[in-house]
């Protein structure tokens, strides 16, 4: 996950905020020309370099090494669960990576559930599981890069299937990924309880949903904590987000045409 992460180091500027802030802009501008090996390693930014409907962008991550790290995230022998984004590649199921110091041996295991060691309090969330809030940032990267790329920038989803995706589609795949852990399935099973036959099928328990810290990777299973409303409860908010946005009318109405929704309504509830 720690290379995915820089996908999330990354924000667009609307022409609107450009207006309001030159200085800022100039700025940065001043900044970027006397890092020029800065400069060469991020994405390219400045009047030159808008996109979709003029926007800019600040990102660490260019279109090359986007395209090589979306390569790799979405392929489903690697990252992408059925259940969202894993911690760890599942490569190193197979593969795991040893190293050896003064005759010790020591790896790093894919562990899509709990830990099989006591390291770091036992907890396994950055070696194979998948992890709410770090999917959400990248979730909330990809609708970034949608909006200065728009419908032009498209990647195999997943990787080797064929099947091109806008980073909109992306990004509501991932989240439809991240649901599917809560729905029961053809058979009425939720993958959230995963063996837990009380929760699976006693009428007074099925329908009580769990918010669990992490997931299984590979198959949905509520793991650690139970009752992490504080960040797998996001997962509400995408929700609803991409059941009421339209992918191209948030294109064109910008970062603002995702919260117009929720402004109208907080007006409402004061009024």
């Amino acid at each position: 996950m720690v290379g995915l992460l820089p996908l999330c180091a990354t924000t667009v500027i609307e022409p609107w905020q450009r207006e309001r802030m030159p200085r800022v802009t100039e700025l940065l501008t001043e900044r970027l020309a006397r890092m020029p090996e800065l400069r060469d390693s991020i994405h390219a930014t400045g009047r030159g370099h808008l996109g979709y409907a003029e926007r800019g962008i600040a990102a660490l991550v260019n279109e090359n090494r986007l395209r090589r790290i979306l390569t790799r995230m979405l392929d489903e022998n690697e990252f992408l669960s059925p259940y969202g984004i894993r911690a760890l590649s599942r490569f190193h199921a197979d593969h795991p990576y040893v190293f050896n110091v003064n005759g010790q041996e020591y790896r790093v295991n894919y562990l899509p559930a709990e830990s099989d060691t006591g390291m770091f309090g036992g907890n396994s969330n950055w070696r194979g599981p998948v992890w709410m809030p770090v999917n959400v940032l990248l979730i909330r990267a990809l609708i970034s890069f949608y909006l200065y790329y728009g419908d032009d920038f498209k990647i195999e989803c997943p990787t080797g299937s064929g099947q091109m995706m806008t980073l909109f589609e992306v990004a509501k795949e991932i989240s439809n990924r991240l649901t599917r852990i809560f729905l029961r399935d053809e058979s009425g099973r939720r993958p959230v309880y995963g063996g837990a036959e009380k929760f699976q099928t006693d009428p007074q328990w099925k329908d009580y949903l769990l918010f669990y810290e992490y997931f299984h990777g590979d198959n949905g299973a509520g793991i650690g904590a139970s009752h992490q409303t504080g960040w797998t409860g996001v997962l509400a908010k995408l929700i609803e987000l991409f059941g009421r946005v339209d992918a191209h009318q948030f294109l064109n109405a910008g970062k603002a045409g995702a919260f117009v929704h929720e402004e109208k309504t907080a007006l409402k509830r004061a009024a």
